[in-house]
């Protein structure tokens, strides 16, 4: 009754924003993501007789607080499934940056979802594992798989999952600038509520979004790299001029998130193809050809010191791991 699990971030490229059932988590559209080598969880499940509530440690410390009351709530949904009642002894680690826009949540909740279905005898199939992290975290349920991954919106909780696109297996790569590796003042989940019931954006946001997703998979199966990042770039811009159009307005971007964004656009403009993207925070990620990494990176090292800058490439599924998480 011991499991653990390691999974890796993704970013998304046609993004998931805004929810139409907070409580199941199902998404007002489909969105389609990258999973990354970069940045990973590593989360242990033991259940044990004689504890009163979940022991979460994170990072070495006691988890206290809304993040352990948040983690107990999903092994409540767990326990449930599995009419296994004890609570557990919880280890996790984030290698990524907590509440900064690089999918902590994705990768969190996703090795949660893999040691805790395995440690309590829960279905581990990939279309199980990904409805049940998608409890705890939306773009956890992409996470489950490596590659090109979709989530399917749904109309219910069984029909809300993702699935693998394509495995991302040529020279395609992912340059995550930080920006600003601080928790954001203005969390996802609230970000999304403001702009789903007072952006006049929105309504045309989800029409771009499906739009958008049906325009990138066929790029994606020819690996057209110009256009897969000509249709992300866009759809990040849609969702953060949605914000923008809320009521109050709000924005992520900080001075460096526009630096970046210049800089790929020069890029362009000396012939090398590097689209931009940003999720809910202040990083951006730049899309990129293997190929063009180095000329990248020597561009940007004038305006960003190397410990900013991390070279990402296409990471695989969710796996198991045979030794206990320090």
């Amino acid at each position: 009754m011991y499991a653990a699990a390691r999974a890796y971030t993704n970013i998304a490229l046609i993004k998931y924003w805004g929810k139409k059932d907070e409580q199941l988590i199902l998404p007002m559209n489909s969105s389609l993501s990258l999973t990354l080598d970069a940045f990973y969880t590593e989360t242990s499940v033991e259940p044990l007789q004689g504890l009163h509530e979940d022991e979460v440690i994170m990072a070495g410390a006691p988890l206290s607080g809304a993040p352990a009351a948040k983690i107990s709530r999903f092994m409540d949904l767990v326990r449930e499934k599995s009419r296994n009642h004890m609570f557990a002894r919880i280890v996790t680690r984030n290698h990524v940056p907590v509440a900064s826009g690089f999918a902590s949540s994705a990768s969190g909740f996703a090795a949660l979802s893999a040691a805790a279905a395995r440690a309590y005898g829960l279905d581990c199939s990939g279309t199980a594992l990904s409805r049940l992290a998608r409890r705890g975290s939306g773009s956890a349920s992409r996470s489950i798989y490596g590659g090109f991954v979709k989530w399917m919106k749904g109309t219910d909780d069984a029909s809300s999952y993702a699935v693998p696109v394509d495995p991302a297996n040529w020279p395609i790569c992912l340059l995550a600038v930080a920006v600003n590796k601080q928790p954001k003042k203005i969390s996802s989940r609230e970000g999304m509520r403001r702009t789903v019931k007072t952006s006049s954006f929105y309504p045309v946001w989800i029409k771009e979004a499906e739009r958008d997703l049906a325009r990138i998979e066929p790029a994606i199966r020819e690996h057209d790299l110009d256009m897969i990042g000509k249709i992300a770039e866009a759809n990040a811009l849609k969702m953060h001029a949605a914000m923008l159009a809320a009521e109050p307005p709000f924005t992520y971007w900080e001075e460096g998130t526009m630096t970046v964004m210049r800089r790929a656009v020069h890029l362009r403009e000396q012939g090398i193809p590097c689209y931009f993207t940003m999720d809910a925070g202040p990083n951006v990620k730049l899309l990129c050809s293997e190929a063009d990494v180095d000329r990248i990176l020597e561009d940007l090292s004038e305006f960003f010191p190397p410990e900013s800058l991390t070279v990402a490439r296409p990471g695989p599924g969710v796996d198991y791991l045979e030794n206990p998480i320090q």
